[in-house]
């Protein structure tokens, strides 16, 4: 069977798959949307990353695909309707990369307490004269609230992280509170109103498309930090920006935006924020973690098995797949 990997991965992925008999096509950086078309459709599984977008009419057009299984945790790329029609089971990489998202967005927390960025601009430009009582004063962390929305696993990982530096716990999910969880939970009104530092960790879905726009915004407090390490139009970009421009917010961190690649040009131009490159989960060992579960996950659906980390469990009671797994 033929496996198409949509860019070079770090770690043993492709030696793995070729190791268990597949034809495998890894294709470079810098090739069109028409190669990667040409190869998809010829390929019995796929090994897609977040910024390939898998529609509808691209899954139809390709008659040998038997399963997907995406390098990311996220799967907003990949119409899983169609799939799960078609019966073709697609799979994510959870728990592998938890670690570094929320080291990551601890990061930025930090630096936009403590406002890095104009710290390191200030000092870069030649305005360093010396200590003063007053240059460039932040902000602490103990005692402040961490409003956090969508509890997951990357979610409770920041927790953790916060509490060691002594802040307080709010969350917010859609499904309510979580039993396991001791930190309160809140409405989103509570949250965004208490919170001295909101960071989102959730999900893009239909819902949570720009759940914070200008209205949510208003109820934040004044001078309060706003993180996203989870996907970008989770976020009214436009609305964030003008409130960051006007001092509502005291600093943003992001590291995913709302049209990725391209960022927010005001969001560009001002000093109060850090924009990161996805660098969410790019440690090493991160990265090359998540290739081997991608792997062992896609010949696991290839062999006709069930992966754990099927995204669309559904798919499994679907005609499609019942006749094919008749055949293996």
């Amino acid at each position: 069977m033929k496996i198409l990997i949509s860019r070079p991965l770090p770690g043993g992925a492709a030696e793995f798959l070729l190791g268990k008999g597949y034809e495998l096509r890894v294709l470079e950086e810098g090739r069109s949307k028409e190669k990667f078309f040409e190869a998809f459709c010829e390929a019995d599984g796929v090994i897609p990353l977040l910024s390939d977008f898998l529609d509808a009419k691209i899954i139809e057009s390709a008659s040998s695909l038997r399963a997907i299984s995406n390098f990311a945790v996220g799967f907003n790329n990949i119409d899983l309707r169609t799939c799960t029609k078609l019966g073709i089971p697609v799979t994510n990489t959870p728990d592998v990369l938890t670690d570094a998202t929320a080291d990551l967005t601890m990061t930025l927390i930090l630096m936009a307490m403590r406002r890095i960025p104009e710290a390191m601009k200030f000092l870069a430009d030649g305005k360093f004269a010396g200590w003063k009582p007053d240059l460039l004063l932040g902000k602490d962390l103990r005692g402040k609230n961490l409003g956090i929305i969508g509890m997951g696993r990357i979610g409770k990982a920041l927790a953790g992280r916060a509490e060691a530096f002594g802040m307080h716990i709010l969350y917010h999910t859609k499904s309510g509170s979580k039993p396991e969880i001791h930190y309160p939970h809140v409405s989103m009104e509570t949250l965004l109103a208490e919170s001295d530092v909101v960071s989102l960790h959730l999900p893009l879905t239909d819902r949570t498309h720009h759940l914070l726009g200008p209205t949510q915004i208003a109820q934040m407090k004044t001078g309060a930090v706003l993180v996203n390490t989870c996907r970008g139009p989770v976020l009214d970009e436009s609305a964030v920006s003008e409130a960051l421009e006007k001092g509502k917010l005291f600093y943003g961190g992001f590291d995913v935006y709302e049209n990725e690649p391209m960022v927010h040009s005001n969001l560009l131009k001002l000093p109060n924020v850090i924009l990161l490159p996805h660098i969410g989960s790019a440690t090493v060992e991160t990265r090359s973690a998540m290739g081997m579960t991608a792997a062992k996950s896609l010949d696991e659906a290839l062999s006709g098995r069930r992966p754990s980390t099927t995204v669309n469990p559904d798919v499994y009671d679907t005609p499609a797949w019942k006749s094919r797994e008749k055949k293996q």
